[in-house]
């Protein structure tokens, strides 16, 4: 029985995870995220479709820990005084949009489907709340968690975590089942969650954070992985003895450490779990996809999903323009979180154990959550364009304009913040010029102006003065300078000095026929600087680290000249430092 349960999981998780990587894969090629492939992975896999894996309910329960796992993940990344600063729009725009969009759902439910109140608040208030484990990923691949749209947003999805303890407390009082009437009042969780938050805050600081310093001490990798899993599932377990929020065990579990020396560790360990678990949880909650339902009432599930986004985009459009928000961020905020969230399949449980609604019902509206999220990563692609500011309407951000500058900056990321920097500190006027809204933003947060404009455009360069420029510098990522552009630029601004930022040895290579003045690797010089602090951090002097510099130097600018003889980046290959160099030689 034993040894047909283990064929049974290995069978199942063969399955799961072969399908998971193909339409992870695919869906991720076509920019639609994973989420999508995850849930569709599900859908094709379980028992509506091709019927190969089964029992989904029990695998929800044990993915959930991925939910739990990515709270305590968000945790570790705020620092209360982040939290403290975040208050607002916490506070603010998150409880507006919390409770503004559940009684909106709610309404339209009680109007055109016949439910009882009671019945139609236990499903629209869950629909207010929308997917923290879908749009954080979407955040972070795309690079905007840390700015201040991003920020907002975790704002309204850190409250809707938070109102899962309210909403609990709402549907277990609009209980019909006989057995909730012995369970706690809501004020009486409310003081379960405050002494428990106290609990665990006086536990991370008492108990976990000096474990995690015996366990430093000891050097016990694996220790720290167990103290780690230990610590959130603890969290997780107690918040859920009392009748709370697992998530928000979890979540006020990494706030506690987030400020401790463990921090980058934790998130280290504890990254991969979350990423299976996760994933686990959108194939199962694709596993549970009601296609039967959807198929006897595919009007009214398809009209409720389009409802459901059409309302919730609406509502936080205006909510977040009342926050003096940009409209196109406005309505950007507004498609992002317009899903339902996991929570929901969470609450629509709880309200069928409450007998506030049918299984059917459940199943049913656990369709238009997983619609809904479906739709999002397609939302934000059709409506890119719309969300972006044109050129030819760029409202407060400027374009550039010839102001006599000496040099040109275009691209103004990690790699040209650094450049632009340099010159001014060398007392030389610049002109910056971006093309990603965000960065131009923040940019402006610290004071620097940075112009809206695509700067490897001719136009956009004459623009901005490049005609009497001594230098225009491209530090762009990646590969986007080509030698035509090169070309191009130099017939038109002869006067001016071309700089390029190459983003590794092939670009240099690429770049070798162009009029290019000077072609920069971007980490070379960087890692040279690394590996002299190694070199003197193990002991080395100050003669043999120069000396072992110049050999690194002599040996890599040989190769660099074989490749640009020949075009060929394999070119020179023996040149390669692949074993240390004798003490006191030259290593040429």
């Amino acid at each position: 029985m034993e040894e047909h349960g283990a064929a049974s999981l290995l069978h199942d998780g063969f399955l799961l995870l072969g399908f998971a990587l193909v339409f992870v894969l695919l869906f991720r090629r076509l920019g639609l995220g994973a989420t999508l492939g995850y849930l569709v992975a599900g859908a094709v896999v379980g028992p509506e479709v091709l019927g190969l894996v089964g029992d989904a309910e029990q695998k929800i329960g044990i993915a959930e820990l991925g939910i739990v796992l990515l709270l305590f993940i968000v945790g570790l990344e705020l620092s209360p005084s982040r939290l403290w600063r975040l208050k607002r729009d916490i506070f603010g725009l998150g409880m507006l949009q919390v409770v503004a969009c559940g009684l909106a759902v709610s309404a339209i439910i009680y109007a055109f489907t016949g439910f009882s109140v009671q019945a139609s608040l236990a499903l629209g208030l869950p629909l207010g709340l929308s997917s923290t484990a879908q749009v954080l990923p979407m955040l972070q691949s795309a690079g905007r968690l840390r700015t201040p749209f991003g920020e907002r947003a975790f704002s309204v999805l850190l409250f809707q975590d938070l109102s899962i303890i309210p909403l609990i407390t709402v549907i277990a009082a609009m209980s019909r089942n006989p057995a909730d009437a012995a369970g706690p009042p809501g004020w009486l969780l409310v003081i379960y969650t405050i002494v428990a938050i106290a609990g665990l805050i006086a536990a991370g600081r008492f108990v976990i954070r000096p474990l995690f310093a015996l366990i430093g001490r000891l050097g016990e990798r694996e220790m720290f992985v167990v103290t780690a899993l230990f610590t959130v599932i603890s969290a997780a377990a107690l918040m859920e003895y009392l009748g709370l929020s697992a998530a928000l065990g979890a979540f006020i579990a990494g706030v506690m450490l987030a400020d401790s020396p463990y921090r980058h560790e934790l998130e280290a360990d504890v990254e991969p779990f979350r990423s299976i678990l996760l994933g686990l949880f959108f194939l199962s909650v694709g596993m549970l996809l009601d296609l039967g339902a959807i198929a006897n009432r595919p009007f009214f599930v398809l009209a409720m999903a389009v409802a459901l986004i059409a309302t919730k985009t609406g509502v936080i459009f205006a909510i977040a323009m009342a926050f003096k928000m940009e409209w196109r961020r406005a309505l950007a905020l507004g498609l992002l979180l317009s899903q339902g969230g996991e929570f929901g399949f969470v609450l629509f449980a709880q309200a069928q154990d409450a007998l506030l609604i049918e299984p059917e019902a459940a199943s049913l509206f656990g369709a238009i959550v997983t619609l809904s999220m479906i739709a999002t990563p397609f939302l934000m692609l059709a409506t890119k364009r719309i969300r972006q500011v044109p050129d030819a309407n760029l409202g407060t951000r400027d374009g550039p304009k010839a102001d006599g500058a000496q040099a040109l900056v275009v691209g103004y990321g990690r790699f040209g913040q650094s450049v632009a920097q340099m010159l001014m500190a060398g007392g030389v006027s610049v002109t910056l010029i971006d093309t990603d809204v965000e960065m131009i933003d923040v940019a402006e947060e610290f004071g620097a102006k940075v112009y809206f404009g695509d700067g490897t455009r001719l136009d956009m360069l004459r623009q901005a003065g490049a005609a009497d420029a001594q230098l225009i510098a491209f530090c762009i990522d990646k590969d986007q300078v080509e030698p035509g552009l090169v070309k191009a630029v130099r017939d038109a601004f002869p006067d001016a000095a071309i700089f390029v930022r190459g983003f590794d040895r092939r670009s240099v290579i690429r770049l070798r026929n162009s009029p290019a003045t000077y072609v920069m690797r971007e980490v070379l010089e960087s890692a040279v600087a690394m590996g002299r602090r190694a070199l003197e951090n193990l002991g080395l002097g100050e003669e043999e680290i120069d000396r072992a510099e110049d050999t690194f130097r002599q040996s890599d600018q040989e190769r660099m000249r074989d490749q640009l003889a020949s075009g060929d980046v394999r070119s020179s290959r023996e040149r390669i430092l692949t074993s240390p160099a004798e003490r006191g030689t030259s290593g040429s």
